[in-house]
């Protein structure tokens, strides 16, 4: 068990110090290539399609191989190698082709380091956890926040090419890692009763009406973020908070998320049922919306930024241990790809409203995101309905 925890502890970290170097200065990397902010958008905008495309692909390759193992091993090491061409100077074409092969290789990368190490912690038969899934999320978190730290010093010296190069080594580092990884034995199809069946179809994930309830709870309360991930910045901004204290507020957030992935989402849900914790998530977005629709009060917004630790963190670990009890082990990443796929989808479409939103009311917008956090409530008693009556649910209980 230790030695389990301690690969995908490694791995999460590697994986999120690649995307935590790279992520923030790609743009800066693309517009230092001199393409136009127009040329620019296309890349960023056609880069989030393929992603949304490749993983669910990726998934259900992985799941039809037995071998979510090795696939993820793959996809690291040709986002790695595609790192490396895209620092290569080359015409805008050129240049668009690898950016889109690269973005189709990091998709599954999360998708699938997900659904393996949900499937490790779970255990055999899913109701002794063997290690918390939140320690490995969370060392992901903070290890992102490291490399978002250091990738501002490298490109201060080296330039906006070197966090890409950065980037290559450490996926390729991941891709090693990843091959020492424990492969998830297919047990049957829990949700469905079906226990003897070890080639689930992907029709069966899509009658699952468990699974189906949760992707509509966690779209409406993961979409509700999108707001504040596109405006909130640039709303504190504009109500006069200099940008090393918005930095700091936004830094409460992340440490919040920490926080909770490690030390308070696994002591909660060894006291509670996951239903609940998906509830607490809900109730505070609804409370964190509804107050940054009304303030803008740096001490308002420095009391409620660690909400996000419930929000996000408190939220996603009860809906991956749902998950985890819902889905057969022969559909877990193309059910991760697919939860994925929905909320992306969903929150693509409320960064546009967004947009119409902050333009029309203002901060005033976040009220419509606190309406769509209200509505996961009954959506949430609906998924409990149904998992009243789904087989295999003992999984759901504390683990204490």
């Amino acid at each position: 068990m230790a030695i389990d925890l301690l690969r995908f502890v490694v791995l999460f970290a590697i994986l999120y110090l690649a995307f935590g170097v790279a992520s923030p200065f790609v743009p800066a990397f693309f517009a230092y290539r001199g393409l136009a902010p127009e040329q620019i958008a296309l890349v960023l905008s056609l880069s989030t399609l393929i992603r949304l495309a490749s993983g669910p692909v990726a998934g259900r390759f992985a799941d039809h191989l037995h071998s979510l193992r090795l696939v993820l091993a793959v996809c690291a090491a040709c986002a790695g190698a595609i790192a490396f061409a895209l620092v290569q100077p080359r015409e805008f074409a050129g240049l668009l082709m690898v950016a889109l092969l690269h973005a189709a290789m990091l998709a599954p990368l999360t998708i699938l380091a997900d659904a393996l190490a949900l499937r490790s912690a779970a255990g055999a038969d899913g109701a002794h956890a063997r290690f918390e899934y939140g320690w490995v999320r969370g060392a992901g978190s903070a290890a992102f926040i490291a490399g978002a730290l250091a990738a501002g010093q490298l490109v201060r010296i080296f330039g906006p090419g070197a966090v890409l190069a950065c980037q290559g080594i450490l996926l390729l580092l991941a891709s090693a890692v990843a091959r020492q990884l424990p492969e998830p034995v297919p047990m049957g199809d829990l949700s469905s009763g079906h226990r003897g069946s070890s080639e689930p179809r992907l029709a069966n994930l899509l009658r699952n009406r468990a699974f189906l309830s949760l992707m509509l709870v966690a779209a409406l309360v993961l979409g509700s973020h999108a707001m504040h991930d596109s405006f909130a910045m640039i709303a504190w901004n504009a109500a006069g908070i200099s940008s090393s204290t918005a930095s700091v507020l936004w830094s409460e957030s992340v440490a919040a998320e920490v926080l909770v992935f490690l030390v308070v989402g696994p002591l909660l849900l060894r006291q509670v049922h996951p239903l609940v914790g998906i509830g607490i998530g809900a109730a505070a977005a609804v409370v964190r919306w509804t107050v940054m629709a009304q303030t803008s009060s740096i001490a308002a917004l420095a009391v409620i930024q660690p909400l996000h630790g419930l929000t996000f963190a408190l939220f996603h670990l009860c809906c991956m241990r749902v998950l985890v009890a819902i889905v057969p082990v022969g559909l877990a990443a193309t059910a991760q790809a697919s939860y994925a796929f929905g909320i992306g989808a969903v929150t693509a479409i409320l960064i546009l409203f967004s947009g119409s939103l902050y333009t029309r009311y203002g901060t005033g917008g976040f009220f419509a995101m606190a309406a769509l956090a209200i509505a996961s409530l009954p959506a949430i008693w609906m998924l409990r309905r149904t998992l009243d009556r789904v087989d295999g649910t003992c999984m759901l209980a504390p683990r204490r």
